[in-house]
């Protein structure tokens, strides 16, 4: 089943113009909106508060972090955090996840700066951890090398089925998320088109070497453009037609499932013209 949804730069300064662009998003019908996680910009409201005050303000759109990072974020309290909001909302928050980067900034605000191999044995754990605080259970153990939990008591149990999406495109990310995640997040400014069939593959071998079902494996793509009302002039910066043709492009021959638009024009109206236009066309 396809899903769309809107990403929504958490600027500090424009805090009434992220609700008008959530409730349009609401109202609109789109599925998920997605906030980047970057605790250490001075200019963006933190994530997650941003998160709880839209979503109390909205019906039915689902929320994720896009994506929280780990580095910053104790998966354990983050698992409780989102599982509270889970059942606040009545099930509409989803968990994007990501190993960290800008390692410098993540450090100044006294995060660990962890290097490439580290940040994604602490991501394995992380999913682990996050899983068991889900339970429910009582007395839960986990010894890793990164996190630990000591006979922790876990809950609330989140309303729905939580998902763990994470961003990441090298191969030891793409294995991970075939062998523990339950979807991949890239973005078309890192991860353009002509090399989503190849990372596709590394997922979904992964995947049926842990005895799982590849299908099963969410494929979220942000897709950074603008909607023009003029002629292409470059990729995913085009009229109504041209993103109709490419987002069925990317889900026939990509295998993508799910996208967030983000645009760089005026938010509104090209979440409008996204809403609207594109995606009743791709749905159908």
């Amino acid at each position: 089943m396809l899903q769309f949804g809107f990403f929504l730069t958490p600027t500090a300064t424009d805090y009434p113009n992220l609700l008008r662009q959530a409730q349009l998003a609401d109202r609109a019908g789109l599925d998920l909106i997605g906030i980047q996680d970057h605790p250490y910009q001075h200019r963006f409201l933190d994530t997650w508060t941003l998160i709880s005050v839209l979503a109390a303000q909205t019906e039915k759109v689902r929320f994720f972090p896009d994506v929280a990072n780990l580095p910053l974020r104790p998966p354990s309290v983050l698992a409780k955090s989102a599982a509270s909001l889970d059942v606040i909302t009545g099930g509409r928050i989803e968990l994007g996840l990501g190993a960290g980067g800008f390692w410098q900034a993540v450090a100044a605000m006294g995060g660990y700066e962890r290097q490439p191999k580290d940040a994604v044995d602490a991501l394995e754990e992380a999913v682990q951890v996050i899983r068991l605080i889900w339970s429910g259970q009582r007395g839960v153990r986990f010894q890793g090398k990164h996190y630990q939990l000591r006979g922790a008591h876990t809950g609330p149990v989140p309303a729905h089925l939580m998902e763990i999406w994470i961003g990441g495109n090298k191969p030891r990310m793409l294995s991970l998320i075939g062998r523990l995640a339950d979807g991949w997040i890239p973005s078309s400014p890192y991860v353009p088109p002509d090399q989503l069939i190849e990372k596709n593959d590394r997922i979904n071998e992964a995947a049926l070497k842990a005895g799982r079902d590849p299908a099963k494996i969410r494929r979220i793509y942000n897709v950074m453009g603008e909607i023009t009302s003029g002629d292409r002039r470059g990729y995913l910066e085009g009229p109504v037609e041209y993103w109709v043709e490419e987002l069925n492009r990317l889900v026939e021959k990509c295998r993508m499932d799910s996208f967030i638009f983000g645009p760089k024009g005026s938010s509104e109206e090209q979440m409008r013209l996204f809403a609207e236009e594109v995606v009743p066309q791709v749905r159908d």
